[in-house]
């Protein structure tokens, strides 16, 4: 019994001397000699019962609070940082309920909120941004704190400006994932303003890149939302589509949506885009005659899209475009096959022996007649693409030649529209120069009216 008592007794002796600690530790913090209370309060974690104490770790985070705030102090324990951190972690997980906070007060949360965020910002005017995001991240630790335990007088429901913070520093720091985290807590709350839509354009362009098509959909949907107008957010989808789906699902996509007629405007005109750079894209993957089948799909989207909107007169120049290549790609053959066969008579053989010379012309001619003939079937779709690309740039020109205040985009659409138009106008005058005089005023006509307006827009 007498030994229980002496426990007892020994226990209470240990609180009681502790309570007298942290009262010269609550003492020094009255009078602001912060050192002083920093010596005392190490004095009494140096008992190892008093390691796991709530209030003994409140006070130790508070001192450690108040040395980090204060750049003079805090320049004397280089370690501070690192250390008011651990301080305020054993103090949270000692006190969960915040019992002690509550009691003697939650303003050292404060100190460390607001002097983490000053040198957060201290630190991202220097560019310094590694540093900087670590201030921030650390001072959000704690107003998540403050405003969850409604420590503040203030409604908000978390700290805009930190969040901003934090995420510009971590995308200057090239660290995208810890900035899609801080961006997507401000659009998930649908944050909006001056400068804010950039967080939602680096949501949905980092989640194309990263191939994830839910978070994706979601910040795009919340995009739309806060700022409808402000983005043409419709070019995002099809980027998405573009960089993460094989060619084979894009074309699946374009045909499903087209069948079921639920295709906008500016939809076809963004598959036409796709379509028409398959050449580039899939350079070594598709043969000629696949790639052609995708030259066309653009034209076909191009005027899906025009017939949606007469207006639109980047639809029907592309259309005008596409078969203008393909002509080209013709002439091109066509020409190859002459510059063939001129090199074939330049160096046949001069005989004077009848036998031999009419030898040498059968197999002349063995040589000639594929080629001949091989232009004699080009014809038909070299020009019927000249027609068809003469038919799409004549409608871009006559949308936009009487439209006032024409944009960049468009003056540059009917300056290349007149100029494409003078060259195969050209090119239809020259094939009937000494064959049909009708149709050579005709075409000239045309030639000189598109040649004159040259660079008049």
């Amino acid at each position: 019994m007498k030994k229980l008592l002496f426990v007892s007794l020994l226990a209470a002796s240990v609180q009681l001397a502790t309570a007298q600690d942290l009262k010269k530790v609550e003492n020094n913090m009255v009078l602001n000699r912060v050192e002083d209370a920093k010596t005392e309060i190490d004095k009494v974690l140096a008992d190892p019962k008093n390691a796991s104490k709530p209030e003994v770790l409140y006070w130790k985070a508070k001192i450690y609070a108040s040395l980090y705030k204060d750049a003079k102090l805090s320049e004397k324990f280089p370690s501070i940082d690192q250390d008011v951190k651990d301080a305020m972690q054993k103090y949270i997980a000692a006190d969960p309920a915040f019992a002690v906070t509550k009691s003697k007060g939650a303003d050292f949360f404060f100190d460390v909120y607001s002097a983490s965020f000053q040198k957060g910002v201290k630190l991202f005017n220097e560019k310094k941004w590694n540093d900087a995001a670590n201030y921030f991240e650390t001072a959000i630790t704690y107003i998540d704190e403050i405003i969850k335990n409604k420590w503040t007088n203030s409604s908000i429901a978390f700290d805009t400006t930190s969040l901003l913070y934090a995420g510009y520093s971590l995308q200057n720091a090239n660290k995208l994932d810890g900035a899609a985290k801080y961006y997507g807590k401000l659009a998930d709350n649908k944050v909006k303003g001056e400068g804010y839509i950039e967080v939602y354009r680096f949501l949905v362009m980092y989640y194309t890149n990263t191939n994830n098509k839910a978070e994706f959909d979601k910040y795009l949907a919340l995009a739309k939302e806060v700022y409808p107008k402000e983005m043409p957010w419709d070019e995002f989808e099809m980027d998405f589509i573009d960089k993460n789906y094989d060619l084979a699902k894009k074309t699946a996509m374009y045909d499903k949506d087209d069948a079921a007629g639920t295709m906008t405007e500016k939809q076809y005109l963004q598959f036409g885009d796709l379509f028409v750079n398959v050449k580039n894209k899939e350079k070594g993957h598709l043969d000629s005659a696949q790639m052609a089948v995708y030259t066309l799909k653009a034209a076909d989207a191009f005027k899906k899209a025009f017939a949606k909107n007469p207006s639109q007169s980047l639809a029907a120049f592309n259309v005008g475009i596409i078969y203008y290549t393909i002509f080209g790609e013709y002439d091109d053959q066509y020409s190859a096959n002459i510059r063939t066969m001129r090199q074939l008579n330049s160096n046949k053989p001069v005989e004077k022996d009848p036998k031999k010379k009419a030898a040498a012309e059968a197999a002349l001619k063995q040589q000639m007649d594929p080629l001949k003939k091989a232009n004699a079937d080009l014809e038909k779709p070299l020009f019927d693409n000249i027609d068809a690309s003469i038919e799409w740039l004549t409608k871009s020109y006559n949308i936009l030649k009487g439209k006032q205040d024409k944009t960049a985009v468009e003056k540059s659409v009917i300056n290349k529209s007149v100029d494409f138009l003078a060259n195969l106008y050209g090119y239809k005058r020259d094939k009937v120069r000494g064959k049909d005089a009708k149709a050579y005023d005709t075409y000239d006509a045309k030639y000189k009216e598109f040649d004159a307006l040259h660079g008049k827009f």
